[in-house]
């Protein structure tokens, strides 16, 4: 059978599994055992589920994915979160629109610790809804704030989805981490612009909160010492090259267990509600990225990569006019798939694209995420706006999405920057010579 043809069926095969709701990592091991058997042979095909998963669990690079989760749980579990709340709203809570701020801020803050961007949004819907609807903020703006602020979870470095890249496309993953800090900035920066924008638009959706005096601001201050120190030591330890980061991610999660026993937060319950959300995530990635090797060892054998690339460049395309094309498969894919089996699910064909089109990696790496976190509060699915629909359920899922929009675009506007100006993401890991 013709390499190509295969290929466009094993990957129709894989989407067909998807729909019937088998798990993703299954749904791509089976289709890619099944075609490689069919172009090597069986024997070659069932040597790949000795060699793969072994190959996987052995992985010094993707052992810091269990340690990022059981950091982020711990914090979640010695309420960090809250911390960084009142540390954010002690700043700015008494301008108009304040309180969304904060919660924008916060969840950069926690995206840092924890990592996970549905963590994000679950953790600080739980946190900062309540408050915001306390003091009079529009359902609207308080949950689409919450819900976009979320998606900054995937970009703060150290980022799990980052790592998950480094690792799928054999990246430095420090690199990545430095070449996502002013995306990440700028993701903030953009997020208030929209906030300010939405209040001066609509002056009672955000009233602005009592200016908090000074001492109290001080009180505060010294209070959030914890989640400052761990935010400070994992990432400071990282881009200071005193950690690896593994040996970052095990501190951390030392550090947050400290907090969660030093705060008389870790009971039984909690302990194992930890633990098993942290072993069910980790067996769920590891399980997707099996499956993805398994997938990309047969996509490679298909020579379907270079076929895509011949293909495109017989097309006279622009470059830049293919990255926008792929931008919005992203959010599409985004919008339908979890975060982990979007960028899993395409990297085997996408990213010989991109390096065939000359584009860099660790910039790809960046817009990847970034392309996908957008997907994530985009219509008609948006796995953020559910898990805050979840929690807030009173909240209509579309006063949700209306309160996203302005988010949204400010999201747009900054994949758009960063797609045309590569700079905000290289300068620096390329003034720190980690470039090639």
């Amino acid at each position: 059978m013709d390499p190509l043809l295969l290929a466009s069926m094993g990957i129709g095969a894989m989407f067909a599994l998807i729909a019937l709701h088998v798990p993703i990592g299954v749904a791509m091991g089976l289709s890619g055992f099944v075609c490689v058997g069919l172009l090597l042979g069986w024997d070659p095909a069932i040597s790949l589920f000795k060699t793969e998963p072994s190959g996987v669990v052995a992985s010094r690079d993707l052992a810091v994915i269990p340690l990022f989760l059981l950091m982020g749980s711990f914090a979640g579990a010695a309420g960090l979160s809250s911390d960084l709340y009142r540390l954010a709203y002690a700043v700015v809570g008494h301008y108009r629109g304040g309180l969304a701020m904060s919660t924008i801020g916060a969840c950069a803050g926690f995206g840092a610790v924890c990592g996970s961007s549905v963590a994000t949004a679950a953790t600080m819907t739980r946190v900062a809804l309540p408050e915001m609807l306390k003091r009079g903020y529009q359902p609207g703006l308080a949950t689409g704030c919450i819900a976009a602020g979320g998606t900054l979870g995937m970009l703060i470095p150290p980022s799990v989805i980052l790592v998950l890249y480094a690792v799928l496309t054999e990246q430095f993953v420090i690199a990545l981490f430095i070449a996502a800090v002013i995306p990440g900035l700028v993701a903030v920066l953009l997020h208030f612009a929209a906030i300010l924008t939405y209040v001066r638009l609509n002056p009672d959706s955000g009233p602005a909160g009592p200016r908090m005096p000074w001492p109290e601001r001080w009180r505060v201050l010294r209070d959030s010492w914890g989640v400052v120190t761990l935010a400070v030591v994992v990432s400071g330890g990282i881009y200071g090259g005193i950690f690896t980061v593994a040996e970052a991610a095990a501190i951390g999660v030392c550090m947050a267990l400290f907090f969660t026993i030093l705060r008389g937060k870790l009971t039984w319950d909690i302990l194992w509600k930890v633990l098993s959300e942290s072993a069910a995530n980790t067996g769920l990635i590891y399980l997707i990225i099996i499956g993805a090797h398994i997938f990309t060892y047969f996509v490679t054998l298909s020579q379907l990569p270079s076929a895509m690339t011949e293909w495109i460049d017989s097309l006279g395309l622009h470059p830049l006019l293919v990255m926008f094309l792929l931008h919005l498969m992203y959010i599409i894919l985004g919008s339908i798939f979890d975060t982990v089996a979007a960028m899993v699910i395409t990297l085997p064909f996408v990213f010989p694209l991109i390096i065939g089109l000359g584009f860099d990696p660790i910039w790809f790496g960046v817009i990847n995420v970034m392309v996908i976190e957008i997907g994530m509060i985009t219509p008609p699915i948006g796995i953020n706006v559910f898990v805050l629909h979840g929690i807030a359920r009173d909240i209509p899922l579309a006063t949700i999405f209306r309160g996203i929009v302005p988010f949204l675009i400010a999201d747009l506007i900054r994949l758009t920057i960063l797609t045309l100006f590569p700079a905000l993401a290289l300068w620096l890991p390329g003034q720190l010579g980690m470039l090639m």
